[in-house]
């Protein structure tokens, strides 16, 4: 089964690695090596240089370079090819190792198909197309993605989820959609399946992680036109460098001139780039959500505002009883009585909690048996309670109450304890017994440990966070407050949620959101960033570009944090290859001048052995440097909370220092070890 969650493939997993290294090989066509212009300038470096090798190696007088320095620049340029090409395989690796457990689950299954009004045919679950109805019953699996249209089942979703907890799907609601290969436990359902074949959910999902699917984005697509730019200048300066080496007496081979492009141009992040959109892709998946594109993901990082629904994700999503408020004359266990009695039988979460705070909290005892008359909940009377004999209790809305026990006559201190409760983003409900109102519950949205921080971390970021909410505007700003938002929008309906959208677009912002039902489609459409449901509508999933596996509101957040690293990563890795080359250029140059020009020497800070040791020496640290970031870029660089101020300081100050001194020691160390091998 597909177990996202628990699945946890090592960095280097030897089976990986092993089929990386034949991709690497594979990769090595020029069909294939030119859509990374970087890399295909490298791999045609490397052509000449070995056509020059065999040249020298077929003339019969000596050649005018060392044939082992020919060779050895020529061998380390294929490598660096190679490096490249095994960093992105390995990459493309843990998303195949993902696809094949996958396959594994998509297996051929029997269908009952409703033909001719109710009549039941067998068919292979192949032949199912979009708007068929199918019967799955305890036991069976549904045979494809759809809509549930009939009946309530539990339904185990663990192999797609990882959960072991079975959930409930109906008709009707927000958890109507059904995912093919879940198997139904409970009742009977019937499902109207959603799409044709080979395009399933699972199918999706295998291209997604295989990375057949994956485009280029377009802050990608910018970084390579920006790569391919500082290439062409520095073949430019490669190339003019030529006639004023031979002007000042200098002869530069072919082999020396090639070597010398490669390590100017950004070879480091050109190996790299595709590598780290791939495992910013696998990094999502193994969070449970399925991103239909990386640009999705990508824009997840810039996003700039966050629209959250209250319920479920800043909240728990159950108004619980936190206060009992007892009228003037009206003792506390009097009243904890009452409202626990009326609220026996209420099996609703907010009815079982004031059954709890009576007993838990208060301390007060219940009735082991009544012999009463329960009263149920009606949208009409909308209150509930019990008929004892002697006594008439009753819960409900304030002012449902007032006008059953007071005919409409509210009291003072009843009214202003109500507003107090509104005002702290409460819901109160009213006790009476016969005509008299003992006090009021304080019913409360508890709000979810530690969301205050994570609002913070975002607004250090510059994102801002808005509470989507349908209580009233005092409600809503209360529990605004204690959450630590930003803002909110009340009593929010589909048309005023997708007006919010366009606003803060029409601003230049990016909008991220989450939503499940039907009435969330056309807001999860316009948005940057749609969270689908994974157990919300088929109409929800389609309008998003991500589906979130565990259907969890709070998993935005997580989204959002992806998003940011994959940004921060290739940031933080095109800084330390542009200070690579900086580096590089200041190495190598110098100890291929100053023979001629004494002045220059003293920019010979390494004192290397010759030009020869210099230009192969950088030739080798070049290709080993890339394989060396491949850690970095399939985990990612840590993700920090920071502004976009402080992330660039720190990037300057890790990568782009360390950039520009890591070459100078690498190249060092690679020079004393040819001399020590007695290689130059």
């Amino acid at each position: 089964m597909f177990r996202p969650k628990a699945q946890s493939l090592s960095l280097f997993d030897r089976r990986i690695v092993r089929a990386a290294l034949g991709d690497s090989l594979r990769k090595l066509a020029p069909r294939h090596v030119a859509m990374n212009p970087v890399m295909f300038v490298v791999e045609v470096g490397s052509v000449l240089t070995t056509l020059v090798l065999i040249r020298d190696l077929l003339q019969a007088r000596p050649a005018t370079t060392p044939l082992w320095f020919t060779a050895s620049v020529t061998i380390w340029l294929w490598f660096t090819v190679v490096f490249a090409n095994f960093a992105e395989a390995v990459a493309e690796g843990r998303g195949k190792a993902q696809a094949d457990t996958l396959r594994k689950m998509r297996k051929e299954t029997t269908a009952r198909r409703l033909v001719n009004g109710n009549k039941e045919e067998v068919v292979a679950s192949s032949a199912l197309r979009k708007g068929d109805r199918v019967v799955v019953e305890a036991g069976q699996m549904i045979p494809g993605d759809g809509e549930i249209i009939a009946g309530i089942a539990s339904v185990d979703e663990s192999a797609i989820t990882g959960e072991s907890a079975p959930v409930i799907r109906e008709s009707g609601g927000d958890r109507s959609a059904v995912t093919g290969g879940t198997k139904v436990l409970s009742d009977r359902i019937v499902v109207r399946i959603g799409t044709d074949p080979g395009e399933s959910f699972l199918d999706r999902m295998i291209r997604l992680v295989e990375g057949a699917a994956r485009q280029k984005t377009p802050n990608e697509i910018a970084l390579h036109i920006l790569l391919v730019g500082l290439t062409v200048i520095f073949l430019f300066a490669c190339v003019t460098l030529v006639p004023l080496a031979k002007y000042s007496g200098i002869a530069l081979s072919a082999t020396a001139v090639v070597a010398l492009l490669v390590c100017l141009i950004p070879t480091t992040i050109g190996g790299l780039l595709s590598a780290i959109g791939i495992a910013g892709m696998d990094r999502l998946l193994r969070k449970n959500v399925i991103a239909t594109s990386g640009r999705a993901v990508e824009a997840s990082g810039d996003v700039d505002v966050l629209l959250l629904d209250k319920t479920g994700t800043i909240t728990h999503g159950n108004r619980m009883a936190t206060e009992l408020l007892p009228l003037d004359g009206v003792r506390l266990e009097h009243l904890a009585d009452a409202a626990a009695l009326a609220s026996l039988a209420d099996e609703t979460p907010e009815g079982r909690s004031i059954v709890t705070f009576v007993t838990d909290k208060l301390h007060v005892p219940l009735p082991r048996s009544t012999d009463g008359l329960f009263v149920p909940f009606t949208a009409q009377t909308r209150m509930s309670g019990i008929d004892l004999p002697g006594r008439s209790i009753r819960k409900g809305a304030v002012d449902a109450i007032v006008s059953h026990a007071l005919q409409g006559n509210a009291d003072a201190q009843l009214t202003a304890i109500t507003d107090r409760i509104a005002d702290a983003g409460g819901t109160p409900l009213a006790v009476s017994e016969g005509n008299r109102v003992l006090g009021v519950v304080h019913l409360k949205d508890i709000v979810k440990a530690g969301i205050r921080d994570r609002f913070d971390r975002f607004r250090a970021m510059g994102i801002r966070t808005v509470m989507i909410t349908g209580d009233n505007p005092r409600t809503a700003a209360a529990i605004a407050r204690e959450a630590g938002v930003d803002d909110f929008l009340a009593e929010a309906t589909p048309e005023t949620k997708m007006r919010l959208i366009k606003d803060e677009q029409a601003k230049g912002k990016l909008v991220a959101m989450t939503g499940d039902g039907t009435n969330d489609a056309p807001a999860l459409a316009q948005a940057d960033v749609g969270v689908a449901m994974n157990s919300g509508t088929q109409a929800a999933k389609e309008a998003g570009n991500m589906v979130d596996l565990d259907s969890n509101p709070t998993k935005l957040l997580e989204i959002v944090e992806v998003g940011k690293q994959l940004l921060m990563t290739r940031g933080t890795l095109t800084t330390f290859s542009i200070a690579n080359d900086v580096a590089k250029y200041f190495a190598i140059l110098p100890a291929m001048f100053m023979g001629v020009f004494p002045e220059i020497a003293p920019l010979n800070v390494m004192h290397l052995a010759s030009p020869e040791s210099a230009i192969l020496s950088a030739v080798i640290f070049n290709a080993v440097i890339i394989v060396l970031l491949i850690p970095l870029a399939l985990r990612g660089v840590k993700y920090r909370p920071l502004g976009a101020a402080a992330i660039l300081r720190r990037s300057l100050l890790i990568y782009g220092l360390g950039g520009v001194i890591a070459p100078f020691v690498g190249i060092k160390l690679v020079d004393l070890a040819l001399q020590a091998l007695h290689v130059v």
